[in-house]
């Protein structure tokens, strides 16, 4: 019934707004309201042990707590390893690491390695569910370009509350081509994980449970802070953004209006760094930015609104100050990355896929047990898709793609990076060239879906297998019931 009612409310959006013409929306802002009084929360980074084959074995405990979120005000939060929000992970291209992740949260949940390639068992999507009370070990081998990653609960059905809670933490791997930026953690190094929330007089957070995207927020914060500051000592600092929040997007740019240098996508360096004023992460997108600070100057971190629906606001983010003596940093300029292009390969199989304003894809709602897509592993090819409903966006597991064209035209420099998740405005269609990992498995699936959470929720999500190349047409595509434990909680 909720699902059936924000599409009526969709449907009444809609009319609303082709009536009024030119009329347009008031936008949400917290512009001037803020005192930027709190220091920036830094995530602190989590210690491996090391096991006697070299393994990196880290501890992640998801738990219920409760966080001052708003100033003097306690809210009921979940955390990982702490009260809200979890703490960073960084390895390097090439460690084998393992995890202990124990689920004290009193409820089944399950954490996913949100642009991490790895083996579908050890994904964490809705098929590994980590029960109340137990510990899941996930293991692999990193084996990806160095990337700005994070880790989430995927639960079918839930995603968007246990994210919204304080489930969520950064993951980040380094290689020889990233090192040469800005990497000292929480010094020129900067997480920014940017999540919008309402909050209940007495400083609860609450979610919107019938709005047609899921919870768009009038606060803002930041790593878990609330008016934050941040104070800088050199001369170039590189922000790692994140888009944690459930269904807002963010138009990131300076109050000054000065250029920054784009320099990663979600997962992966571009090839040279694209200076840009602004730019655009839809929900679960990441983007690396080196900005060049000058002794003693401020300027402020905001969003500006946009007119998609899911961007409309204009929020102050984070005020920064650059100390009175900086440390000079050493310049970005060539080529970033040495990892190629992904490349559209000859005779290239192109698969089509339809998002609606219901909320389905090619008119199909998730089902735990139906295999929509077989894939050869290792493969690449051409995935097209046409937006026929409100603003939505599209994840792929285990994938990294490049965007080919947004309605038949070329993208801009900064978007041809490598991507896991794209936004699709209402009525457009976009191509992406789409690398798949090597790890094959005939018995568990990875997900592709909406990344506004609300949505994925509601059943806008697809899965696919990854096989043996040649034994495609063998693969049975419905899955067993009782497996992994998903049958008694997806009825």
């Amino acid at each position: 019934m909720k699902s059936y009612n924000r599409f009526f409310a969709l449907l009444m959006t809609l009319l609303m707004i082709s009536l009024a013409g030119c009329g347009k929306e008031e936008i949400i802002t917290n512009v001037g309201e803020l005192d930027f009084t709190q220091p920036l929360k830094i995530p602190e980074l989590v210690e491996p042990t090391i096991e006697p084959d070299g393994t990196k074995n880290f501890t992640l405990t998801m738990q219920t707590r409760k966080t001052e979120l708003l100033p003097g005000k306690m809210a009921d939060t979940f955390g990982i390893n702490g009260t809200y929000l979890g703490p960073t992970i960084r390895v390097l291209r090439g460690d084998k690491v393992s995890f202990n992740v124990v689920n004290d949260l009193g409820e089944t949940s399950t954490l996913h390695w949100h642009g991490m390639r790895l083996p579908a068992v050890m994904d964490g999507g809705p098929h590994q569910m980590i029960e109340a009370g137990e510990t899941w070990t996930p293991h692999w081998t990193i084996d990806q370009p160095s990337a700005t990653t994070w880790y989430h609960p995927h639960l079918h059905g839930k995603t968007a509350q246990h994210v919204y809670k304080g489930l969520a933490g950064m993951f980040i791997i380094d290689d020889e081509d990233s090192k040469k930026l800005p990497s000292d953690y929480g010094v020129d190094d900067i997480p920014l994980i940017i999540q919008d929330k309402l909050f209940t007089s007495d400083g609860q957070m609450k979610e919107d449970e019938e709005g047609i995207f899921g919870t768009l927020g009038d606060e803002i914060l930041v790593n878990g802070t609330y008016d934050p500051y941040l104070e800088v000592t050199s001369s170039q600092v590189r922000f790692r953004l994140l888009n944690g929040s459930n269904a807002r997007a963010y138009h990131f740019g300076f109050t000054d209006g000065r250029s920054f240098k784009l320099v990663a996508n979600d997962v992966g360096l571009l090839q040279e760094p694209a200076s840009m004023e602004q730019i655009m992460l839809s929900p679960g997108e990441r983007a690396e930015i080196v900005v060049d600070f000058k002794p003693g100057e401020e300027t402020i971190l905001r969003s500006y609104s946009g007119n998609n629906g899911i961007d409309n606001g204009e929020f102050d983010l984070l005020k920064i100050i650059a100390a009175s003596d900086l440390k000079e940093s050493a310049p970005i300029d060539g080529q970033l990355s040495t990892v190629p292009p992904i490349e559209v390969p000859k005779n290239a199989l192109i698969r089509e896929f339809k998002l609606t304003m219901e909320n389905k894809i090619n008119d199909k709602v998730m089902d735990m047990y139906r295999v929509d897509e077989v894939i050869p592993a290792g493969t690449t090819e051409i995935w097209e898709i046409n937006n026929f409903g409100w603003s939505h966006n599209f994840h792929i597991h285990n994938a990294a793609f490049r965007i080919l064209d947004i309605n038949n035209k070329e993208p801009q420099e900064y978007e041809k990076g490598r991507k896991d998740t794209v936004f699709i405005p209402n009525g457009s269609k976009v191509r992406i060239v789409v690398e798949f990992g090597n790890y094959s498995d005939p018995n568990v699936p990875y997900m592709y879906h909406c990344h506004l959470l609300r949505h994925e929720d509601d059943g806008m999500m697809g899965q696919f297998l990854l096989v043996e190349p040649g034994t495609e047409s063998q693969v049975p595509t419905t899955l067993p019931k009782g497996d992994n434990g998903h049958d008694n909680h997806h009825e």
